[in-house]
């Protein structure tokens, strides 16, 4: 297992090598500044810095101003480029499943000899862990609740009705399926082939070595890593954002209208206040480390996840929950195809669905892939390519079809069959108090609710100091052994950008900040599937051609290895003779 403070992993060597050949005698970091306990890339860190200094300073000064214009440029990028975001998220599904089940399918991660660093089991359990976050606490229950009242209209159903609870599960699971997961997975196989298969830094820039070659040292790969800046920035902000509003509305209602102990205030500035004292809490995790700080921060994360999970499980409506999560999956894969495409423009009954939350959603996890995409390549050297694939789009998107069935289900429970009450307090007050409104109608509801605002708290503490780790490796040119007060400068600046967005124009400005970021950002993705395609065809080529073959067979004359192979097709793995375990990657 590697080195858990170093975010790159090892990077290629050996056979990988001597087949390949480094693609840069480059150095992640080499021409950094350092200074003033700072380690930074000379462009990347001050155009990034002075561009973040100008949005805060505009957004000030403009005050209600700034408001307006947000909620202007959502709604025009939502109308305007809402097609663009459908069709782009679709391009990346079909590319993944081509290189899956393709003739790429069997190369390894990492080379023809990499090795998995973890286990099968720890691989999968890391994948569920960062389908889980603050967006799932966020809109587990608003979600179906929305659509239950407003169903899409082209599934025929009338609203507050159990057709509309199916269709309003099959709706959410779209949200949080297989689509937001192919835009991870296609950004984490493109980090993990070019550094761990070709040697390169593990930045953004690196994936386009095929297109750009060493100019990605210069101004076409600065503008490449600017960009993810921003879109992580700007993406993270909104979960920030999101899930402060949560902290704060449930600690209002658990303390307040469920205690009737302690009324807290709500609104703009109190949230910004517990942004400021959240934040300082990320900041002194980001001071211990990863293993003393968000290494057991994560872990705390699981046995809540899982203490809220399995507790509603227990004392909800157990075989409801159940039977909506196989309808609610039924639903979602017999309507996948005219969900993926439906953009609203031939049925004028769409009231603006697609605008409000297909095209947010589709913006904020192209802005949240760099977070995501650098975690899962960091954990999946030695896998082969259709092994990842599968991995990243099924298993995070059926727990987190689970999780949604327990939840949303719940609520779908208490509307039909149940007091409506969760319902008629989300119409009420709003979406950030729906899971606190449903966890108040079972047994335990003000422990339940102070459990479900510890982990939306841990959740901002973990996502703050991930999010710092990829931005300090972004604006440091893919140096990973720079000083720590850079992440928690950026862990500083994380919080400040969030609450700047929620003064200027509250949750309606972190939404647009993402679906803006994450525009120019899906250009990028979308050249990416190319630039990704070059580099596998590349490695495929090699390992089919005769000079692969002869040079296996020098090695294993000179260095007396065998070579175990998968079928007739390629060499999956180089092993030592006397050693009886070795397998292929399948």
């Amino acid at each position: 297992m590697a080195d858990s403070d170093d975010p790159t992993g090892d990077m290629s060597d050996g056979l990988q090598v001597e087949l390949f050949h480094p693609e840069s005698d480059r150095e992640p970091g080499d021409t950094n500044i350092q200074a003033a306990g700072f380690d930074i890339h000379p462009v990347v860190f001050p155009v990034a810095l002075a561009i973040i200094a100008l949005f805060i300073a505009v957004t000030i000064l403009l005050g209600d101003t700034a408001s307006s214009a947000y909620t202007w440029l959502f709604n025009t990028i939502g109308d305007t480029f809402g097609w663009f975001y459908l069709l782009a998220v679709n391009v990346f599904i079909i590319t993944l499943l081509y290189f899956a089940f393709g003739k790429y399918g069997k190369i390894k991660i990492g080379g023809v000899e990499a090795e998995k660093e973890f286990s099968d089991f720890s691989w999968m359990a890391m994948l569920f862990s960062a389908g889980m976050g603050i967006g799932l606490m966020f809109f587990s229950v608003s979600e179906p609740l929305y659509y239950f009242q407003n169903p899409p209209s082209f599934f025929g159903a009338e609203a507050g009705t159990g057709a509309a609870a199916s269709a309003a599960m099959a709706q959410t699971f779209f949200h949080w399926g297989f689509h937001p997961w192919a835009v991870y997975g296609l950004v984490g196989l493109g980090l993990a082939f070019f550094s761990f298969n070709r040697g390169l830094p593990l930045t953004f820039r690196s994936i386009f070595w095929p297109l750009l070659g060493e100019r990605i040292y210069g101004w076409p790969g600065h503008i490449i890593d600017l960009v993810t800046v921003f879109a992580t920035l700007f993406g993270l902000s909104t979960s920030l954002g999101l899930g402060v509003a949560q902290v704060n509305t449930g600690l209002s209602y658990v303390g307040g209208d469920m205690l009737g102990a302690v009324s807290v205030p709500t609104g703009t500035w109190p949230q910004v206040a517990l942004i400021a004292g959240i934040t300082l809490i990320a900041t002194l995790s980001v001071a211990a480390g990863l293993d003393g700080g968000v290494k057991r921060l994560s872990t705390l994360n699981l046995y809540l996840m899982f203490a809220l999970l399995g507790f509603l499980v227990i004392v909800g409506p157990t075989v409801y929950i159940f039977g909506t999560w196989v309808e609610g999956l039924g639903a979602y894969f017999g309507n996948i195809l005219a969900l993926g495409f439906f953009t609203g423009t031939l049925n004028e009954a769409a009231n603006g669905t697609p605008t409000a939350w297909t095209v947010f959603y589709w913006g904020w996890w192209i802005a949240w892939s760099p977070f995501v995409g650098m975690f899962i390549a960091r954990i999946s050297k030695g896998r082969s390519v259709r092994e990842f694939v599968l991995g990243v789009l099924f298993l995070p998107s059926l727990f987190s079809t689970l999780w949604l069935s327990v939840f949303g289900g719940s609520a779908m429970f208490n509307s039909l069959m149940g007091n409506g009450q969760a319902l008629a307090t989300y119409n009420e007050v709003g979406q950030t108090v729906a899971m606190f409104a449903l966890l108040e109608q079972f047994p335990l509801g003000v422990v339940s609710g102070l459990l479900a605002t510890l982990l939306v708290i841990t959740f901002f503490v973990t996502s703050s100091d991930s999010g710092s780790l990829v931005i300090d490796h972004l604006t440091s040119g893919g140096k990973h052994d720079v000083p720590r007060t850079q992440r928690i400068f950026w862990a500083l600046t994380e919080g400040l950008v969030a609450s700047i967005l929620l003064i200027g124009g509250g949750l309606t400005a972190l939404q647009t900040a993402a679906i803006t970021t994450g525009l120019p950002f899906a250009l990028i993705l979308c050249l990416m599937c190319y630039t990704v395609y070059l580099g596998l065809d590349n490695e495929y080529q090699i390992l089919e051609s005769e000079e692969f073959a002869e040079t296996i067979q020098d090695l294993s004359e000179r260095e007396d290895v065998d070579v175990v192979t998968a079928g007739d097709e390629m060499v999956t793995d180089i092993s030592d003779p006397g050693d009886d375990t070795a397998t292929g990657t399948d």
